[in-house]
């Protein structure tokens, strides 16, 4: 099983990063998403620049189909895991249209750029 972060909001997330000159950090906890490790927030607190993956966003997903897919994927534990945003598979996302995929075993995650689906899907 695989989640989907969609380039045109991860995207956004690294840019943030790069010019904070700090990581990124894909979170599990109330969904799964990437954020910059220093960015904007908002009022509220809550920062400013997410972006969740495909499905496990608490905000416009049900809590059952989101917390059971973040599950399924990631096992039950919340975890934060900081990643250099100019590296890799995410400087190919920056340079790029593309999606990234994210999939874990007990032991490791796989990012993987994929090209974006097409409107709709």
């Amino acid at each position: 099983m695989t989640v989907r972060f969609k380039g045109t909001e991860l995207r956004p997330v690294l840019a943030e990063a790069v010019a904070n000159q700090c990581r990124v950090i894909l979170i599990k906890d109330q969904g799964v998403y990437f954020l910059a490790e220093r960015g904007e927030r908002r009022p509220d607190g809550r920062q400013k620049t997410i972006a969740y993956a495909a499905g496990c966003n608490p905000d416009v997903d049900g809590f059952d189909d989101w917390w059971e897919l973040a599950r399924a994927e990631f096992a039950g534990d919340d975890f934060g895991e900081f990643f250099d945003p100019q590296e890799g598979v995410f400087a190919r996302i920056l340079r790029s249209e593309d999606d990234l995929d994210v999939s874990a075993t007990t032991t490791h995650l796989s990012l993987q750029a994929v090209p974006p689906t097409p409107s709709g899907n």
